[in-house]
Parts: structure tokens; sequence; C-alpha cells
């Protein structure tokens, strides 16, 4: 089954899953996707508003330390693989002592997610694809793992 692209939106995708499964053009596209989201959180933009993905993030008691929580582990991430992305540029950056609440993420929709992964992943980068077929699917550090359904907001 493959992932339909909402009419209105672009196929963007805020990832539930750990980056380090993200092979680098995934991991570049997270975070750029990301900068938007945060963009869209701050007041920054006006495109992307009412994109189904920030729903879990303005559910959060301070959706920017969220936000920012999130991309300060793909900038980790990235760092960790030898990529430049830009720190400065997220806005709340986590400080650990004061990490914002744990995101809740179903099962299934990390299972999802890890599928969708698993097809683009095969479609164009063989070597990611190799790990993603021997891997497990961990969650962003953001998120806790619950049981449940697909979430809410995800367009299959």
């Amino acid at each position: 089954m493959a992932l339909e692209a909402v009419a209105e939106w672009p196929e963007v995708r805020i990832w539930s899953l750990h980056p380090q499964h993200l092979d680098r053009m995934g991991l570049l596209a997270c975070w750029r996707e990301t900068l938007l989201a945060q963009a869209v959180l701050a007041g920054r933009t006006r495109g992307y508003q009412h994109h189904p993905q920030l729903e879990r993030f303005r559910a959060q008691p301070s959706p920017l330390d969220s936000i920012g929580a999130y991309l300060t582990a793909v900038s980790e991430e990235a760092t960790a693989r030898g990529y430049r992305f830009d720190a400065k540029r997220i806005l709340r950056p986590l400080v650990r002592e004061v990490a914002p609440p744990l995101i809740p993420v179903t099962d299934e929709q990390l299972a999802y997610e890890w599928r969708h992964l698993g097809r683009k992943l095969n479609e164009r980068s063989p070597e990611f694809a190799e790990r993603w077929e021997r891997g497990e699917p961990q969650a962003h550090p953001l998120f806790t793992v619950v049981p449940g359904a697909l979430e809410s907001w995800e367009r299959p």
C-alpha cells in the first residue's frame, strides 16, 4: 500500500522514528521540513498552518520546546555522521535538565512509518535498505511508544 500525499500538502514527514534510521536524503528532508514546522509554530510563516503532523506538537504545553527537542535530536544525528546542520536555527534547543514531556506515539504509527521508510529506502538507498531489513524500529527520543492504532493526524 503506497502512501498518497494529501492534495493540499506535499508529503511532509516529521518522522516518529529515530533519525538514525534515516538515510542522508531522509535526514536532510526531515531537518528542512521540521524547520518549516518550527516556523509555523513560531508564527513566522502562513503556509502549512493546518498541516496534520503539527497536531502532536501543538498539543504540548510548549510546542516550540517540543519541536526544538525534536530538531536537537536530528541535529545530533547529523553531527554524528559528519554533516553540518546549523543548530543555531533551532529556536529553543533541548536543554536536558528541563526537557519537554515525551509525546506519545502509537505502536501502529511507528510500524506504519517503519514500512513507509522501508519502501523509500528500497527506492533510493540500498545500503540503508539493508540496515532497515535487519533492524527494528526505534522511536525518536522525543516520543514514547504506547499501544494503539494509527495516529489521527496520519493521512495514509
